[in-house]
């Protein structure tokens, strides 16, 4: 355990420096709250279970029975909420002889580093979408050509590996048009924001900003643009790892799909030890980010 001492900051102990650096940057906005909605949570996991509904009408001929079906739960994916802390230990002699007052921006230190936990937290879930030690309800990663359900196999993953292209978004708009219920029914579910490394920003908006087709002589429109394919516009993460991957939100409905769920909001608690007079600094949160309906994200590994 460190204890943060005159010896840490023998350059604290007498005026004389101009600057102190490295203490403090801007940060971006947050970047988790687009990812995913938040949810609150009063227990140690919660559970997010899957509808599998009936199916299609059936032929009746005449004079035979009517067919009946049945509805029953799906897919059950648990959320166990963890918890995330970190402290510093100051010494008396630190705090009272610190000449820059840079001790008193503990909290805010702490703060920062715990926002910055839970943005890299959060994307992990996005950086391992593809791996399959890192499963959901239905044993599958989050992005998965065999994702389970009534009417069978599906997917939401592009068929062939491909990087972010016009070509590439407009099969994804296809795809997830084509998304269905559990017992195999049509639903309205549509693309809603376009997700990406930093590495694709410009990409991105050349593909999907452009009046004309991007990157060619022709004339044709650029669909993606005239159809508004993603709403909510394009959202670069800067905790994503992989620079080629690319993910979309879909419209599914909020707090089923994509998660972030919170036990206890990010706490500060400070005190003094009695015998060494050392002030003790430290913050914690409790929560999970998960996925409860892989219908609710759509993407590529790229190439």
């Amino acid at each position: 355990m460190g204890v943060i001492n005159t010896g840490n900051f023998a350059k604290d102990m007498w005026p004389g420096v101009k600057t102190w650096w490295g203490q403090e940057y801007k940060e971006w906005q947050t970047e988790y709250t687009e990812l995913f909605d938040k949810v609150m949570s009063d227990k140690l996991y919660e559970e997010y279970v899957g509808f599998s509904g009936m199916g299609l009408f059936k032929q009746k001929p005449e004079g035979s029975a009517i067919s009946y079906d049945s509805m029953q739960q799906g897919v059950v994916t648990r959320a166990t909420n963890v918890y995330y802390a970190l402290g510093i230990i100051i010494t008396h002699e630190m705090m009272i002889n610190d000449q820059y007052n840079l001790m008193k921006k503990r909290t805010q230190m702490l703060a920062f580093k715990g926002r910055q936990t839970k943005e890299i937290v959060g994307a992990n879930v996005f950086n391992r979408a593809f791996n399959s030690s890192y499963t959901f309800g239905d044993g599958q990663p989050m992005l998965s050509a065999s994702h389970t359900s009534k009417a069978g196999l599906w997917s939401n993953i592009i068929g062939t590996a491909a990087d972010l292209s016009e070509a590439s978004l407009e099969q994804a708009a296809i795809d997830i048009a084509g998304f269905k219920d559990d017992a195999g029914s049509f639903v309205s579910i549509m693309p809603r924001s376009l997700h990406i490394h930093r590495n694709e920003m410009f990409n991105a908006q050349r593909i999907l900003k452009s009046i004309q087709q991007s990157g060619t002589a022709n004339n044709d429109i650029n669909a993606l643009k005239v159809l508004n394919i993603f709403p909510a516009g394009v959202v670069v993460n800067h905790y994503f790892t992989a620079p080629k991957a690319w993910f979309v939100r879909t419209n599914v409905k909020s707090e089923t799909g994509l998660i972030y769920q919170e036990r206890e909001a990010d706490q500060f608690v400070m005190d003094t030890d009695s015998d060494t007079l050392n002030q003790k600094c430290l913050s914690y949160g409790a929560y999970a980010f998960t996925m409860a309906d892989p219908r609710s994200v759509y993407g590529s590994a790229g190439t």
